[in-house]
């Protein structure tokens, strides 16, 4: 396990299998079931959790000023990978390319994030240099975006520095919002999340979004989703344990 980054390098894993030769395809999947009272008892330990239970709907709230914790819950995703070329070869519906990916570690603290968000950065351009991309063809980014005060604040920072001013005008939005934190299984659902907007052409929004943080400066398409024309997607994955991993996943071949 890589924590909250599970998924992520579930999917990692699987393509380094293929580019090794070691398997033809690869199904990676991310799951969690975690949603028990152990769980909540050891996260509210941790401070992790939001404590806004009379609204519960509107707990998650990534990237607000008001925002004081993630909401535990509970899914699964799975994709099934394999080389471009036998995917088409046998008739398959692709329905997305991933391009690259980055995993680093973070030994800054067991829970924390370093506070100046290096192995964050690190993971980014890892991710960028293995997908054979500049920053500014990245059309959107799916965030980590937990909805606590320190995870959104440190993806920000790592953002800004990673794709500077243009940070402010690529569209980011958080799923977590909608459907909580999922954990382990966080990684392959945003990818495939990820996968959708771009075959869809539709961003999902970050809802919650009611008080904006000025001190965090981002389009996070707020609260309502939006129409657009999405080639490629960085999809990050930020864990406990200073567990961090990013996707590059593009719509079309090359």
């Amino acid at each position: 396990s890589t924590a909250c980054a599970s998924g992520a390098t579930a999917i990692q894993l699987g393509v380094e299998a293929i580019r090794r030769g070691e398997c033809e395809r690869a199904m990676a999947i991310g799951a969690d079931g975690s949603a028990t009272e152990e769980a909540l008892i050891r996260f509210s330990l941790l401070s992790a959790l939001s404590t806004a239970n009379d609204e519960p709907e509107k707990a998650s709230k990534p990237f607000s000023k008001d925002r004081d914790g993630f909401v535990l819950a509970e899914g699964s995703g799975a994709l099934v990978l394999e080389p471009l070329d036998r995917a088409l070869a046998r008739g398959a519906a692709v329905i997305g390319v991933l391009r690259g990916r980055g995993e680093r570690a973070d030994d800054f603290h067991r829970t924390r994030s370093k506070p100046d968000g290096s192995p964050a950065i690190a993971t980014l351009r890892a991710a960028l240099a293995d997908a054979g991309l500049r920053e500014d063809e990245i059309d959107y980014v799916n965030a980590h975006g937990t909805s606590t005060p320190e995870n959104d604040k440190m993806e920000h920072l790592s953002l800004s520095t990673v794709f500077g001013a243009r940070m402010r005008t690529i569209p980011i939005s958080s799923n977590k919002s909608m459907i909580g934190h999922t954990l382990s299984a966080a990684g392959a659902v945003e990818a495939a999340i990820s996968l959708m907007t771009m075959r869809e052409g539709v961003i999902p929004p970050t809802i919650n979004y009611d008080h904006p943080d000025p001190a965090i400066e981002l389009d996070v398409v707020p609260n309502r989703s939006r129409k657009a024309e999405v080639r490629t997607v960085i999809s990050n994955s930020f864990g406990f344990g200073g567990q961090n991993a990013c996707l590059v996943l593009a719509r079309d071949p090359l």
